[in-house]
């Protein structure tokens, strides 16, 4: 066990206003304090290293309830995923300069329980894997996908934002099913890394299309129809792509995040286009990453060493400073980033 009787330093975002629209730092307030480094047994020190940037903190930012029956307090240091190092321990289990993941969320440094942290291994895998392919995102996209989405060989796989983090793999694990699979995204570059290094048969910028009608011509086209629809965004993309889906078809809502920056608490009208799903006998299933907790070891067996062998795309965008962490959160509805988004402090 590790003492430290250094002096620290904690700073702190503090979630402070509820948005209206697009979050950003006008929501936020840095909170910076001194830290008593003073641990119980069993507790450990940790410094954060890197902070996990999702889109399903702004659905906690609702005002209305979501899958919370609570919207996140104002008041309190904003929740999220974190991948931190030991700085001093009093827990058997962990000592100075192990890395670990854990949820204490946008503040600098903590003092947590053992029980809260869940050792790294860093020759197995890059740490910040913790918060992407081997964490969250990874877990949403493999069970959403193989649970509820359910493809067979051959079959037609569309991903709505197929280029974020969950996006990117959902496109990569279909194809290992065997699926022929499109991915939607927004811009031509974007379009271009689907298809050149995730692997998309089809790849189609959303941009490219001012209706649903317009986008829909463009998925008929190319795949004939639809038997599994991974969706990310809602939407228009949503509207484009019911009126393709086959017999039975498959559809997985993982997100919805053209209504979240405001759309949460005032919606359009909807849903408009469910005769679809009745013509086709098709079924439609909202999927939660903290659905799968429990069963991390299991998608980790799988998925793990694809990771190690390299035969996984996981792109990671890292913005530098722990000062951009309200601006990076922004950056996920109006930011030109690939895969998995992350603030280095």
């Amino acid at each position: 066990m590790q003492l430290l009787t250094m002096a620290i330093t904690q700073q702190q975002w503090i979630y402070a206003q509820r948005p209206q629209g697009t979050v950003g730092p006008s929501h936020y307030q840095l909170h910076t304090q001194p830290l008593d480094t003073s641990l119980a047994p069993g507790e450990v020190l940790i410094a954060a290293r890197y902070f996990s940037v999702d889109p399903y903190m702004r659905i906690g930012q609702s005002a209305k309830a979501t899958y919370d029956p609570q919207p996140h307090p104002l008041g309190v240091v904003q929740q999220g995923g974190v991948v931190a190092q030991v700085l001093a321990s009093k827990a058997s289990a962990f000592a100075s300069g192990d890395w670990v993941h854990c949820y204490t969320g946008w503040q600098t440094h903590a003092r947590v329980a053992a029980a809260e942290l869940t050792l790294l291994d860093s020759t197995v895998a890059p740490v910040t894997t913790a918060l992407g392919v081997l964490g969250m995102p990874g877990r949403t996209a493999w069970f959403g996908l193989t649970e509820a989405g359910r493809p067979h060989a051959g079959e037609v796989v569309v991903v709505s934002g197929a280029a974020g983090a969950v996006g990117s793999l959902v496109l990569q694990f279909a194809k290992r099913h065997g699926a022929r699979v499109l991915g939607i995204a927004g811009g031509a570059a974007k379009c271009a890394w689907l298809r050149d290094t995730l692997g998309a048969d089809w790849a189609i910028d959303y941009r490219d299309h001012a209706d649903p009608d317009s986008m829909g011509a463009a998925i008929k086209a190319l795949t004939g129809g639809v038997d599994v629809y991974f969706d990310n965004v809602g939407g228009m993309v949503t509207d484009a792509v019911l009126p393709l889906i086959n017999r039975r078809a498959r559809i997985v809502i993982c997100g919805q995040i053209s209504q979240y920056s405001g759309g949460l608490d005032t919606p359009p009208p909807g849903p408009r286009l469910l005769h679809h799903m009745l013509y086709q006998r098709a079924t439609m299933q909202g999927i939660l990453a903290r659905d799968y907790v429990h069963r991390m070891d299991e998608m980790t067996r799988i998925v793990a060493p694809w990771v190690r062998a390299g035969e996984i795309v996981f792109e990671e965008s890292i913005i530098d400073g722990f000062d951009q962490l309200p601006s990076a959160l922004n950056a996920l509805f109006t930011g030109e980033h690939r895969g998995k988004l992350l603030v280095k402090a």
